[in-house]
This record gives C-alpha cells, structure tokens and sequence, in this order.
C-alpha cells in the first residue's frame, strides 16, 4: 500500500446471519484521512462489518481488502482497533502501561521480552494519549476514560493507516468523549490514517465526520452528514415516515423501528 491508496475498500458486499440479511450490495472506499461515521439501529450490523473488516466475519458475497490486502483470519497490525469501552475488572494486575504495551509487543510469539526501543515507544504513546499521570497504577482502578484513553494508545502503536472504532465514546462524560475523539482525529489527520467509527451518536464526532453510512432494516444509505441526516433520506431507508428533529441544539431521529428488538426506535444522531 502506498501512500495514496484507499486504507479500505468494500465491494459488493453482503453478510448473513441466522438466515437474516444485515446488508447487501455494500461498497465503501474509505480514503487516506477520511472519517466516515457508522450509525444505524441495534442489530443492523455496525460491529458485525468491523468485525468482518478485520477477517472475524465471513462475508456471504463480495469483498474486502484493507490496508492493500484481502481481509484475512490472521489479523493484519497495520489496522488499529478500538473497542467498546467496558471497565477492566479492579483486580486486573495490569498497569495501564502494560495495557499500551500490548500493543507494541503483544503480537510476539511466547513472553514479550522488550526489545530496544519499545519502553521509549510505550512512552511515547502514553504521553500522546495523555496517560502520564496514570500509566502506572493498576489499570482496574482507572476511570473508564482513563482506560479508554489507553486502549487509544495500544490501537495507534503501529502507527496503522487504517483505524476501526466500535462505539468508543460508549459510557464515557463529556470531557474523556471529547479527549478520545480528539486524539483519533489527531491520528488521522497526522498520518493520513482512515477512520471508520461506530457510534450511536454521532454529536461527539460530527465536527470531524467527513461521510455517514447508514445501516438499516437491510439496507444502507452514505453521504455527507447534511445528506444522510434528514427526514427524508431516513423515511426512505427505513420504509417507514421517520422524523430527524432540533432538541436542545441536537438533532433527534424520532420513529425508526429497531431491527433487533422490533420496537419503536428513538436515538440522537446529530449535533446542529
């Protein structure tokens, strides 16, 4: 992959499971320091295509290739992923720098013994996700920001062109959500890196958002956010007359039936 090549591209794909269709006819390219948001109801298979993305999911047809390859089983370090936020057990007898760690060494065959060079790059990530003050007590008794802010560092260890969010601002307040984006915009910006990122509101994130994609009841739609975000192109999609409305100075989609639970379907997506 050169310095110009798309970090991902998604071609006519579909996916599958148990005997349902989360989305058909798929095809993405996600450009060097492109942003692209996932949003869309429970169930239409948001974390399912990051899963697929890094070789976790098999497609039903088309296909993937990331960072200038064919998606593989084995992994592939050059793609960085961040997770849902989900508190560490307090026993955990991690510090937060061994968390970050991993990332840079974790990948070895047996004990990681460090190498030359990784104690300054384990640092170098720490003070860049802001993790100074912290990384060295045990990371089960760090805030859940605190945490996250370090999973922000083990992901960007290898520096990868291409990053996958799956709901990373999930539980954390304001500030840590705002510190988070910060650096994965931070990343992409700096290294040309593409994003995919998703969320269930896109307020945090809309000011670096570059397109949406949009899944829903099977189908999807993409564009900018002024093109997505509307009554209706969201009417359109789900079938059914939806309502994208200004709260608060948030935008709020009213009446989208969720397609995992088969209930009527209310979530903020958008900051005015």
């Amino acid at each position: 992959m050169t310095a110009t090549d798309s970090p991902l591209r998604i071609s006519s794909a579909a996916l599958r499971r148990g005997g349902r269709e989360l989305w058909s006819g798929l095809n993405l390219v996600v450009e060097p320091g492109e942003l692209v948001a996932v949003l869309g109801p429970s169930g239409a298979g948001k974390t399912t295509l990051l899963r697929a993305i890094l070789g976790l999911e098999r497609l039903s047809s088309g296909s993937i290739e990331a960072v200038g390859e064919p998606v593989r089983r084995a992994g592939n370090r050059r793609i960085g992923y961040i997770p849902q936020q989900r508190p560490l057990p307090r026993d955990t007898s991690l510090r937060g720098r061994d968390l970050v760690a991993l990332g840079v060494d974790g990948h070895r065959f047996g004990f990681p013994f460090p190498r030359r060079g990784d104690r300054a790059r384990v640092d170098a990530l720490i003070d860049a996700v802001g993790g100074s003050e912290f990384a060295a007590r045990p990371v089960g008794l760090l805030s859940g920001g605190e945490q996250q802010r370090l999973r922000v560092g083990q992901a960007l260890a290898d520096d990868p062109p291409l990053l996958l969010c799956d709901e990373p601002l999930t539980s954390l307040d304001l500030a840590n959500q705002q510190a988070v984006v910060g650096l994965i915009d931070r990343h992409r910006r700096e290294r040309d890196a593409g994003v995919l990122l998703v969320t269930h509101d896109i307020n945090p994130v809309l000011e670096s958002v570059d397109r949406i994609l949009y899944l829903a009841g099977g189908r999807f739609t993409l564009g900018t956010p002024g093109e997505v975000l509307t009554s209706e192109t969201l009417s359109r999609l789900y079938g059914t007359p939806v309502y994208v409305l200004q709260a608060g100075g948030r935008l709020v989609v009213v009446g989208a039936p969720d397609v995992a639970e088969a209930a009527h379907h209310h979530h903020e997506v958008h900051g005015a």
